[in-house]
């Protein structure tokens, strides 16, 4: 079946979330000619969930299906345990495989939110990764130099601070590109942070007698505190997060946040979002549009216009959510501390402490400011700690 080739769709491809494209001239004749292209992107399982951030790459991903296009989803089971540090200021720690295989279970329904997956041609890298040998991997080392992997931004700065780089990390942009090798990939996709990787396919297609990948990066997105979207800061929102729990993520995002979110993880027209902005001059009208939208594509219009009630129930008329976690106490009477970490509403008891002395707790309505107070145990109590977070208490 030929693919569509039509000029407005190929413009769209090429601009919309898409922050560099090598060889930009290259791919669009290829778009245009009306070849099935084969347009690989890598996702490797280092947490249980993918989030938001790595929406926008599958979005492209969908975008290049829906023209017709072959599109390869690589889980990155082998490089998982290696780990990528492209965007790490400091080393990251080797997984083992029994966390890899734990985190992938539901990579493939996560991934399907967004893409045909009927369609999608879904390898683990592990099947070629885990054959080679010295003498081949030697032979991709030698495609590139010690010069070229510590000129990375943030391995100069490492290097510069004195942090430990391992001989691991350098290896790691081999594997992504073999992988490009072995699927015979036309196209990548990735984030900017993983630029030098994504020319190491290239570099490596061309040692293994293949035309080299074109490249499509995207800019990445801030996370709920304003850093960039990361599983290991805890700045996410994921696209298996309950309805609600998403759509509360999304109305505490920063204002100036609202637009990127729009054009990068939604795809309304890019008209449409220009009229809305122009209608909706309270950011907080522009939030909850995007908000019902964003739930929508995840979960559907009716758990996104249920969502909207309750967050308004919730947050503006201060009401309690219309369900909420139940913990069963075993005692009488705890001290505050004990009684947030156990019943599961802070991680930790010094997150516990944080929350009290930032006046972000409330028993039954009424604010907690004393962290060393102990609390006697009534049934049906509410805790509610933060804006999000609630428990109902039974004995």
């Amino acid at each position: 079946m030929a693919t569509d080739t039509n000029p407005q769709k190929i413009e769209d491809l090429l601009s919309r979330g898409v922050e560099e494209v090598i060889d930009k001239e290259h791919l669009k004749k290829q778009l245009k000619s009306g070849k099935k292209l084969r347009v690989k992107l890598g996702i490797d399982p280092t947490s249980p969930n993918i989030h938001i951030g790595r929406s926008i790459p599958l979005l492209k991903l969908r975008d290049f299906q829906e023209l017709g296009h072959q599109i390869v989803l690589i889980i990155g089971d082998f490089t998982g345990v290696i780990g990528d540090t492209s965007d790490k200021d400091s080393e990251r720690p080797m997984l083992t495989e029994k966390q890899i295989k734990e985190n992938m279970k539901s990579y493939i329904q996560q991934a399907e939110k967004l893409i045909d997956i009927k369609k999608c041609e879904v390898r683990h890298n592990s099947e070629w990764l885990g054959k080679l040998d010295y003498h081949e991997i030697g032979r991709q080392a030698d495609t590139f130099s010690l010069a070229e992997f510590i000129a990375r931004e943030n391995i100069k700065k490492r290097l510069t601070e004195g942090k430990r780089i391992s001989l691991r990390e350098v290896l790691y942009p081999l594997m992504q590109g073999y992988d490009s090798v072995v699927i015979k990939a036309d196209v990548e996709l990735g984030g900017t942070d993983q630029r030098f990787n994504l020319l190491a396919g290239r570099e490596l297609q061309e040692r293994y007698g293949q035309e080299p990948q074109d490249i499509l990066t995207n800019p990445l997105i801030a996370g709920l505190d304003g850093r960039k979207m990361s599983s290991s800061w805890g700045n996410v929102i994921n696209l298996f997060d309950p309805a609600n729990e998403m759509f509360g993520k999304i109305m505490s995002l920063k204002d100036e946040l609202i637009e990127d979110y729009l054009k990068l993880c939604t795809r309304l027209p890019l008209t449409e979002i220009e009229q809305m902005k122009k209608e909706m001059t309270n950011p907080r009208d522009l939030k909850t549009a995007l908000a019902k939208e964003i739930v929508k594509m995840y979960h559907g219009e009716k758990a996104a216009a249920k969502a909207g009630e309750e967050f308004n129930k919730v947050f503006q008329k201060k009401g309690l959510p219309s369900r909420m976690p139940q913990w069963q106490a075993v005692k009488e009477e705890y001290p505050i501390l004990d009684l947030l970490f156990e019943s599961g509403l802070t991680p930790s008891k010094a997150e516990a402490k944080r929350m009290v002395a930032g006046k972000a707790v409330e028993i039954n309505g009424q604010l907690k400011t004393d962290w060393q107070e102990r609390i006697k145990i009534e049934n049906d109590m509410v805790i509610q700690v933060g804006k999000r977070k609630f428990v109902r208490v039974k004995i």
